[in-house]
């Protein structure tokens, strides 16, 4: 193959909606031994791309990423034609209390989902832990914090139910976005028109849930503070 990094990115292009930074690709392809077969090597990288910050790894064109002004309350309503391909940073469930959410989090750290009401043992196997299959069903609607490869960052609400997304899901994972819908500067997420791929950061997974526990107990002392200042 004449140009082994040409023929990967337009296969991941084609096939995940991402397209590798050339640098990041060449760094890639320099790890990699000159015979392994073509379908291995953009198994890999399809691999390792879901495990980048994408910020770092995928091209950067004003066609896969968000609009310079996402974030234009002004907008009362307007369509992303994408695909626009971007990884999650923090997830909360809406429909949550906080100090439920403080307790799904420690449920998932003790190995437990819910079944209904039931408590469950959730066996989880280090490749499904990397896919985010410890994922909590139920509940919702989910918000979600996207950053997209030219770094920008915008919140997204589930209108519908979205499979692989919930508390426990990993952060660092990778979705695409096509037509979507944003109103406000938010984006509005739909079955049709979102795509989970999957992924992992494990540095920014291991912060966000060391820190999520402690952020939501520090905005449920302030609360109670400034109901105490208020009384």
């Amino acid at each position: 193959m004449s140009d082994p990094a040409a023929h990967i990115a337009a296969q991941l292009t084609i096939t995940k909606f991402l397209t590798p930074n050339p640098t990041w690709l060449s760094a890639f392809l320099t790890t990699q031994r000159p015979t392994t077969p073509f379908p291995a090597l953009t198994q890999t990288a399809c691999f390792r791309l879901l495990a980048s910050d994408i910020t770092k790894s995928l091209t950067s064109a004003a066609s896969t990423c968000f609009p310079q002004d996402i974030h234009n309350a002004n907008i009362k309503e307007r369509s992303v034609l994408g695909p626009v391909a971007v990884q999650i940073l923090a997830v909360e469930d809406m429909s949550k209390s906080r100090w439920e959410q403080i307790e799904a989090i420690e449920a998932l750290e003790r190995g437990e989902g819910t079944k209904g009401r039931e408590i469950i043992r959730v066996t989880t196997t280090e490749e499904d832990d990397s896919a985010g299959a410890d994922v909590q069903k139920g509940g919702g609607p989910h918000k979600l914090l996207f950053q997209d490869a030219a770094g920008r960052r915008v919140y997204g609400i589930e209108l519908k139910e979205l499979e692989g997304v919930g508390l426990g899901m990993s952060i660092g994972c990778k979705m695409v976005l096509k037509n979507t819908l944003v109103s406000r500067g938010i984006v509005l997420l739909k079955p049709t028109t979102t795509t989970v791929l999957g992924g992992k950061i494990e540095e920014l997974h291991k912060a966000w849930k060391e820190g999520r526990k402690a952020e939501l107990k520090a905005a449920i002392e302030a609360n109670e503070h400034e109901a105490r200042g208020s009384s």
